[in-house]
């Protein structure tokens, strides 16, 4: 089986209860489908025993391959292992929770029969919290405007892709990884189908608004540079604005038609124009620290351990 048909890539985090259901359901799902698969999960140092399931359930089905990162080093990033090490001609990613249910994936492979290359699940009615949702839907309306790429929030990982969408991606060298994005700049014709969207039987999300928020942060800087552009254009139009007032300040000053001016207005201007300088600095200096990041080009993950691969 050095080139199955059908690999599914899936991290793992916090998720040891429901991983057996997951495999059994899995197994079940691609049977129908082929009998030329393997299941590939990457324990991203789970707080859990995870790690210790998934021991249990490779030694008693190969086709359940394993990796176990060094430390916690993110969902995008154990996607990005899996990506590396999945060698079917399809590639189906999605979490381990559950709420991506294995069930759907004939529908997504059928779907790919018809020609795409890239075959989206889309949750119509997402179970998750309404905060979640909302932060999610701003996210992504953020994100399609700051990196001129469509976008859309009922999309996440969960989907099928060609070796060949996958192969690309592989060979992208940036260190911040974050797969929906990494596969609509690929291009290649894509399609999406509805799916149910379970809801989260085991835990909870380890998504925080702590993490999500440094999450957008990342994936708006490594790929987008149109803040840079949005300071540039406001600080033209201050600048614009600054020396239309200087203009018409000097004419009343030369018709001797300035009052006694107080402090307020200087403090307010001040404030106002230290604090977008602050801020434009501050921005750059986030890009320079990226570029800091990736010339270091330090790997973006450490495998531990591996079992059948």
């Amino acid at each position: 089986m050095d080139n199955p048909l059908i690999s599914i890539v899936s991290p793992v985090y916090g998720a040891s209860a429901c991983l057996p259901e997951l495999c059994n359901r899995l197994v079940e799902s691609l049977e129908s489908i082929t009998s030329d698969f393997e299941i590939l999960l990457v324990e991203d140092y789970s707080p859990d025993d995870s790690w210790q399931v998934l021991k249990q359930m490779s030694k008693s089905n190969h086709k359940i391959k394993c990796l176990r990162f060094s430390r916690n080093f993110g969902q995008h990033y154990a996607i990005a292992a899996g990506l590396r090490n999945a060698k079917g001609k399809w590639v189906v990613v999605m979490d381990c929770d559950l709420q991506d249910q294995p069930e759907e994936i004939q529908k997504l492979y059928s779907k790919a029969q018809e020609g795409f290359e890239i075959v989206f699940a889309r949750r119509s009615d997402r179970k998750d919290g309404i905060i979640k949702r909302t932060f999610s839907r701003i996210f992504y309306s953020v994100l399609a405007y700051l990196s001129d790429v469509e976008q859309d929030h009922e999309i996440a990982n969960f989907g099928i892709y060609h070796k060949k969408v996958i192969t690309q991606i592989n060979h992208m060298p940036e260190k911040v990884r974050f797969f929906p994005t990494m596969v609509n700049w690929t291009g290649f014709r894509k399609t999406s189908v509805t799916v149910e969207h379970a809801q989260r039987s085991h835990g909870k999300s380890s998504y925080n608004f702590r993490k999500l928020l440094k999450l957008a942060l990342d994936v708006i800087l490594a790929n987008s540079d149109k803040p840079m552009r949005l300071m540039l254009k406001l600080g033209f139009s201050v600048a614009t604005f600054s020396f239309i007032s200087a203009i018409w300040v000097s004419i009343r000053a030369i018709n001797n038609e300035i009052p006694v001016m107080g402090y307020a207005s200087l403090i307010v201007s001040i404030w106002l124009f230290s604090g977008l300088i602050i801020f434009m600095l501050g921005l750059t200096g986030l890009y320079i620290g990226k570029i800091f990041s990736e010339v270091k080009d330090k790997p973006i993950y450490i495998v531990d351990e591996s079992i059948n691969l």
